[in-house]
């Protein structure tokens, strides 16, 4: 018998996946494999399939699943699996949901409605109605940078009481605004840092753990940081932020996973493809990011 996920497993370090395609566009097993095989161990909390870094909106509806579906079958069965669903409209985001969880998810990262600019009402109404009708839990993804919408925080309070809203994934770099929102969330609901480059400020301000894009290649390093932090040791956590910020830098460069795709085989994972309208990272970009990366992991291997 399946257990629903809580907001209790909400903490530690989700990586946000880049999705291993084919150069014709189809789920890629075996990388998907070798990218687990190399997060897994490394103390994380779970992944995070098919979010913006996962490039949702340029997957096939027929292969988003099926990205699920391998990395619930490779991933340790006591790690979470939080699926994206990255429809702008409400009957699509339902039936985009219904085929991740049949897939394996175990919970449902729902982005904000986006191209209609809704009310702080409409994303209400729209969070509640999903809710009520999700078959799994459901975790909300702002990130206004992106969607050009925010979520309000008194908003965020309301849905934070609702049952299968259990946490969200914070992506608006405006602390003030994320200082209100943790202030008034309920006690069952997650609140998990969205951006590698304010993950400590996050945290300290009262995130839960945070879904990391560059934990896909770092993951020691990261579930090190959040380590520090849960245990006290801010100085020693905001050092290792701060050794990353070069490599930061470069992996956002360019529109992400680009940047990060390009050096995946330094981690073992063959899979340099992305997807349209994507492209290949500058080359210059890419050299100066893998020399960066190789002297990351190699302090990565200290870890150990």
């Amino acid at each position: 018998m399946t257990t629903r996920i809580t907001s209790e497993q909400l903490r530690g370090i989700f990586p946000a996946l880049a999705t291993p395609v084919t150069a014709d566009g189809q789920i890629d097993t075996q990388a998907v494999r070798a990218l687990l095989d190399h997060l897994q161990g490394s103390g994380i909390s779970g992944t995070v399939p098919l979010g913006g870094t996962g490039e949702y909106g340029a997957l096939s509806r027929t292969e988003r699943p099926r990205m699920v579906a391998a990395v619930r079958e490779h991933q340790s069965a006591d790690l979470p699996v939080l699926a994206g669903v990255l429809d702008p409209g409400y009957h699509d985001a339902i039936a985009s949901g219904q085929a991740l969880a049949d897939a394996g998810a175990d919970a449902l990262m729902v982005l904000t409605p986006y191209y209609t600019t809704p009310s702080q009402q409409g994303i209400r109404d729209y969070f509640l109605r999903y809710a009520d009708a999700s078959p799994l839990p459901v975790v909300i993804y702002e990130i206004p940078y992106r969607t050009r919408i925010s979520i309000a925080p008194e908003v965020l309070h309301e849905l934070s009481r609702h049952e299968n809203i259990i946490g969200m994934k914070a992506c608006n770099t405006d602390m003030y605004h994320f200082l209100k929102v943790v202030k008034g969330v309920d006690a069952s609901f997650a609140v998990l840092s969205g951006e590698d480059t304010i993950f400590p400020a996050q945290m300290l301000c009262g995130a839960q753990g945070g879904i990391i894009v560059t934990a896909n290649l770092l993951p020691k390093t990261w579930t090190r940081m959040y380590a520090l932090l849960t245990s006290g040791q801010t100085q020693e956590a905001l050092a290792l932020h701060q050794e990353l910020i070069g490599l930061l830098d470069l992996a956002f460069a360019e529109t992400n996973p680009g940047p990060m795709k390009s050096v995946w085989d330094l981690v073992g994972v063959q899979a340099p493809h992305l997807l349209a309208p994507l492209v290949d990272c500058n080359p210059e970009l890419s050299a100066r990011l893998r020399q960066v990366l190789t002297a990351q992991l190699q302090a990565e291997h200290a870890l150990a």
